[in-house]
């Protein structure tokens, strides 16, 4: 097979990057286990997080690997505590598929149907889909194509894919960037064939085992997820955090990893020495780990793509390669500064709504580059509540009022105040009844359920239901209030010059 990834000067470079950052790196200042644990209890004091695992490392170095808090079944959390991964796990299916690449197996411009023919979509462009476009989420296949998240939950990869066959694409494949979960569960199933192994399997040969991430594994749905060991999970409600289920979901290649902050500390470790375990080992493939850091560059869609990674910088200007990761009630954030060598991997037992994770990890990435702690969300989102309950309060004294005034609505016979109220309620309820597709616009197209829009931003949801049940029940009122009074004056048409005469006037 002709290799046709990337040229080999560039392989080069990226491999020589990897390589060569532990040892070339100055030694960043401050950031010793003490410094890590002070960071991180700090933001646990001011944040409603209960229980959060951290991994932080330096090269070969494993400058911190531990956890703070407690689960939500009241346990420590310690370093080697389950944690759900979220789509950090991206990473670990693209190092997968770069190990295959390396060997030969396949090309990253490679259609996908060349080594899965099973794959199809509802679209001929389908076809020409590249490995590669499925990693870097430039395949033109997008949640506006097929709501993922709102689709029945199939039980593996291969059903994952079938599921596919009525998927629309909403662009040419490499034209655009949409990220798409769907992208890395088809990713995943072409390892398995590839391979004739299940992709759980692949993953533990060729990466965890070599790494010695014992305690790591990779699961189809989210009930799998706490069935290997996590406890479940938070949102943020009024400045606390409530244990809740986590939605259903198909996470398997996209977001199925659990792992521990230990387990991370050797992923970190291997990320940032080319491949290699703390004590030197030979752990994954050089070249494949370089593989997964390269951006596409140029003008594309993908120009900071690396496959399962981004290509950014740190507030400092420094290089930075990062991959988040969002449930509903827990996140996951990873972090590698190739010139310091850093790695930092944080996992939180919140959801998406209060982004504990995330803030974080830009905590302790300050932290490596000499910056002083970064804030979390937490006062924003308590004043958010506060708000919304106050809003809340006033829509149900505004219902109250609206129900003794049926009367006076009933005799102010002007059609154009009931027109703009009527369209007015019913825009309410149906912000009510499908908040997630308001939301989705906003969140890049991204889809959800009403529940998981509920988990995102509880208070907001909780506004508008009762605000759409407090409508409900003025305008049942007033309607049945206008149909008494039509009852009474039949021959009287409500026009809309002016009130109507009262009863018995």
């Amino acid at each position: 097979m002709v290799m046709r990834t990337m040229s080999a000067a560039a392989l080069a470079v990226a491999a020589v990057l990897s390589w060569a950052a532990p040892a070339a790196a100055a030694p960043v200042d401050g950031l010793t286990a003490d410094a890590v644990d002070a960071r991180v209890e700090a933001y646990l004091e001011d944040a409603p997080l209960p229980g959060v695992a951290v991994a932080v490392t330096r090269g070969s170095e494993v400058v911190r690997a531990a956890g703070y808090g407690v689960d939500s079944r009241g346990e420590p959390v310690g370093a080697d505590t389950p944690m759900g991964m979220a789509s950090v796990s991206k990473a670990f299916t693209a190092l997968v598929v770069a190990s295959l690449v390396e060997e030969g197996r396949l090309d990253l411009d490679d259609p996908v149907v060349e080594h899965l023919p099973e794959f199809a979509v509802d679209d001929p462009r389908g076809a020409r889909i590249t490995v590669r476009q499925l990693l870097t989420h430039t395949s033109g296949m997008s949640d506006r194509g097929f709501r993922e998240k709102s689709e029945p939950t199939p039980a593996d990869l291969e059903g994952a894919v079938a599921r596919l066959a009525g998927a629309g694409m909403v662009a040419d494949p490499g034209a655009e960037r949409n990220y798409h979960n769907p992208n890395y569960h088809i990713a995943a199933r072409l390892v398995e064939v590839v391979e004739g192994e299940p992709f759980a399997d692949v993953l533990r040969e060729r990466v965890l085992l070599p790494l010695g991430m014992a305690d790591t594994v990779t699961v189809d749905t989210a009930r799998d997820v706490f069935e290997a060991g996590v406890a479940p999970g938070h949102v943020a409600v009024l400045g606390g955090a409530r244990a809740l289920p986590e939605p259903q979901g198909y996470f398997n290649g996209s977001g199925g990893m659990v792992s521990t902050a230990g387990d991370m500390a050797r992923w970190l470790v291997a990320q940032n020495t080319g491949g290699r375990t703390a004590d030197g080992g030979a752990g994954v493939p050089a070249d494949a780990v370089a593989l997964t850091h390269a951006a596409a560059g140029g003008t594309g869609p993908a120009a900071d793509s690396g496959l399962g990674w981004q290509v950014e910088e740190t507030g400092g200007g420094a290089p930075l390669l990062v991959h988040g990761g969002i449930q509903f009630t827990y996140t996951a954030h990873q972090a590698l500064l190739p010139e310091s060598g850093v790695g930092i991997a944080v996992m939180a037992n919140t959801g998406l709504g209060a982004g504990d994770a995330s803030a974080l990890l830009w905590n302790l990435v300050a932290l490596a580059e000499g910056e002083g702690p970064t804030g979390s969300s937490a006062p924003w989102l308590l004043a958010l509540d506060l708000v919304c309950v106050a809003a809340v309060a006033a829509v149900a004294a505004g219902a109250v009022r609206g129900v003794r005034r049926a009367g006076v609505w009933v005799r102010d016979g002007r059609r154009w105040r009931r027109v703009l109220g009527a369209v007015g309620s019913a825009a309410v309820v149906a912000a009510a009844l499908a908040p997630h597709r308001l939301i989705s616009p906003l969140a890049g197209g991204r889809d959800a359920t009403w529940v998981q829009t509920l988990y995102t931003v509880p208070s907001v949801v909780v506004l508008l239901v009762a605000a759409a049940v407090a409508l409900a029940v003025v305008w049942a009122v007033r309607l049945r209030a206008l149909a008494a009074h039509r009852g009474q004056d039949p021959q009287r048409e409500l026009s809309g010059t002016g009130a109507t005469a009262r009863p018995g006037a």
